[in-house]
């Protein structure tokens, strides 16, 4: 049955079923279309290639069926703005999900099994136990106080896959819980690919928040977590040794030296020290009004020294092992990675640097 993969990549190629129809020719209605979706009726091997080649994906993907479902989805913001952008980005994220484990399971590579970190979740009474919530999870993984270089390979090592799809600019992450049929849930969090690295690394962070707080009633979840990823991307030992224990006044300048430190944007560097009271609500307000002027508070948020965007790159090396080790045709390859055979030559062979140089 097609059903569950059809309306999949349907919406993760945000088609209605008209525009899917009007894609293939009117080979098909929209109606029939929908009814392929409900198992009410299965295409004819022509309707059945025309609608792959609409959607980018292989024939085979379309008539297998995935052993996942998603659950759980909790958006950064609750800005989503309409039921169609929600599932087109639900479907996304289960699609790479999928591909994810899929090369896994062709490698026989034991995906890192997520293991809650002891005393976690962790109660969250009042926003500020956030930070005793930080200070306690990098005690568990032995972080230590420094910053964290790589953090999207870190996280995927501790068994959290770590995505980045293109989502719209009101949407900065979303974190979600993957149940198989069989095997262990897996906890997953999605960047938005546009945004600048700094804005990664904060909602990476933000959105482990979610994963790992527990909320009682009342409490602000949004800033509770915006706290913790605060104080586990900037332990406030390391921040006032860097910055001091009280100041009256901070330059641009300065910020912008500490952001290459710490790889998160002046903004957030700015709210912890007011959290941690290294400086007054006044001494903000007047820093937050230079960081408009200067246009760093809108989108693209464009700050000088600019961190690079993070790229999860796990999936990415499975799939070129799985080929150099004929586990896989060029063809599944690319399909896995959503490119074409030509491409996947291009930088199995040449690096994208490379090829850009």
């Amino acid at each position: 049955m097609i059903s569950r993969r059809l309306k999949l990549s349907r919406l993760s190629a945000r088609f209605s079923l008209r525009e899917l129809s009007d894609k293939i020719g009117n080979l098909v209605t929209a109606q029939a279309i929908g009814k392929y979706e409900r198992d009410e009726m299965m295409p004819g091997s022509k309707v059945l290639i025309a609608l792959a080649q609409a959607l980018g994906v292989s024939v085979n993907y379309l008539v297998s069926e995935g052993l996942i479902n998603l659950d759980g989805v909790e958006f950064r913001k609750n800005a989503i703005t309409s039921e169609k952008e929600e599932a087109s980005i639900q479907a996304a994220v289960l699609s790479a999900v999928e591909r994810y484990l899929e090369i896994e399971d062709i490698l026989g590579v034991t995906s890192q099994e997520w293991q809650q970190p002891q005393g976690f979740p962790f109660p969250i009474h009042e926003i500020a136990d956030a930070e005793s919530a930080a200070l306690s999870l990098r005690s568990c993984w032995n972080l230590g106080s420094d910053p964290i270089p790589n953090f999207a390979e870190f996280l995927e090592e501790k068994g959290i896959k770590v995505l980045a799809l293109s989502l719209t600019e009101n949407v900065s992450g979303l974190i979600c819980m993957v149940h198989r049929r069989e095997g262990s849930d897996v906890p997953t969090i999605v960047l938005n690919q546009n945004d600048t690295g700094e804005r990664q690394r904060f909602t990476l962070a933000h959105e482990l928040g979610h994963l790992l707080l527990d909320m009682s009633q009342g409490v602000n979840e949004e800033k509770a977590s915006n706290r913790f990823a605060g104080a586990f991307l900037m332990g406030a030992d390391i921040l006032r040794a860097e910055v001091g224990k009280h100041r009256h006044y901070i330059s641009l300048g300065e910020l912008l030296q500490l952001k290459a430190i710490f790889g998160v944007n002046v903004g957030a560097i700015t709210y912890r020290c007011k959290d941690l009271g290294i400086i007054d609500n006044a001494l903000y307000q007047q820093l937050f009004e230079g960081f408009k002027e200067q246009g760093w508070r809108h989108p693209p948020y464009k700050e000088p020294l600019p961190v690079e965007p993070l790229q999860p790159t796990r999936f990415k090396r499975l799939c070129f092992r799985a080929l150099a080790e004929n586990a896989v045709s060029e063809a599944k390859a690319a399909e896995l990675l959503g490119i074409s055979v030509r491409q996947l030559e291009l930088e199995m062979d040449r690096p994208p640097e490379i090829q850009a140089a």
